[in-house]
């Protein structure tokens, strides 16, 4: 089971004085179980990239599609396809459009067909998940929430529609440390328990390098590097700080302390990880 890009290159108003390619002839595959990481600069191609695979734009050239069902076709299997693949923005205030919390997480199960009792067990399932009461936050208006639950609401409402592959837009824009927290923790458990597929859009090195298996670096609208993140910030630091990336601030440290002559392994991929580093060959608990 997996998601493929074959050859797409993706342009924006074509044959206008406005016209911009974003994409150029990219060719990717990503698996079911996979918690993958997008990282570019502003402009790079990352965001069409991911709105091509989700299926919300169509390829200008070659094809996206799920396990062979070309996403840009407008049969049932298309449809039902395109149901496997959840978004959550960016900006929770742009994805949320319904009077209360309820009917809002409501409208993904309602389109996909499901009657009224089983729209309601997903609705309950999904504020459960997300932590939020449903007693106290089923009738409330989303646009009366802090930003952290109002994500949380974006967060269950594509949950509730089961999806295979979930993809995530700066899921920590603006968020205070606390309501980052608990949204990556939601995110994980999710991960873990559902096996589904995380695609993660992101600015923070921090993130890509904390919760990803995989990271794809983008850049002018193609794919340059792809690999494990711990992989790419040991081995493609030069490359990554040529197209305006940097390393997260774990490894800077970590290579300070091995240049002082501390031996510590290569991917060490959070703070709590090389503070453990350090206590153990320092002889320290």
């Amino acid at each position: 089971m997996s998601m493929k890009l074959e050859h797409v290159s993706y342009t924006y108003m074509p044959g206008t004085p406005y016209e911009k390619e974003a994409l150029r002839d990219v060719s990717l595959e990503i698996k079911k179980g996979e918690f993958v990481a997008v990282i570019g600069h502003t402009g790079s191609g990352k965001s069409t990239l991911v709105q091509n695979l989700n299926g919300l734009l169509h390829p200008t050239k070659g094809t996206a599609s799920l396990d062979g069902v070309d996403l840009s076709g407008k049969t049932k299997e298309a449809k039902a396809a395109r149901e496997r693949i959840g978004m959550v923005f960016q900006y929770p205030e742009h994805q949320l459009f319904a009077e209360t919390v309820y009917e809002d997480i409501a409208f993904g199960p309602q389109n996909m067909g499901l009657n009224h009792d089983a729209t309601d067990a997903r609705v309950q399932e999904a504020m459960k998940f997300v932590g939020l009461d449903f007693e106290t936050y089923a009738g409330r208006s989303p646009f009366s929430l802090s930003g952290g639950q109002m994500r949380r609401v974006a967060i269950a409402g594509v949950v509730a529609m089961n999806p295979d592959y979930l993809i995530l837009d700066e899921p920590s824009a603006g968020l205070d440390p606390g309501s980052r927290n608990a949204v990556f923790s939601e995110v994980m458990e999710l991960y873990k328990k559902k096996n589904i597929g995380i695609i993660m859009v992101t600015h923070s090195m921090e993130d890509a390098a904390q919760f990803a298996k995989r990271m794809l670096v983008v850049s002018q609208g193609q794919i340059i590097i792809d690999g494990r993140p711990g992989e790419v910030f040991l081995k493609e630091k030069k490359r990554l700080l040529e197209v305006g990336m940097d390393v997260p601030e774990v490894y800077k440290l970590a290579d300070l302390l091995r240049a002082k002559g501390l031996r510590l392994p290569g991917e060490i991929t959070d703070a709590k990880t090389l503070l453990a580093e350090v206590k153990k060959r320092k002889g320290l608990k």
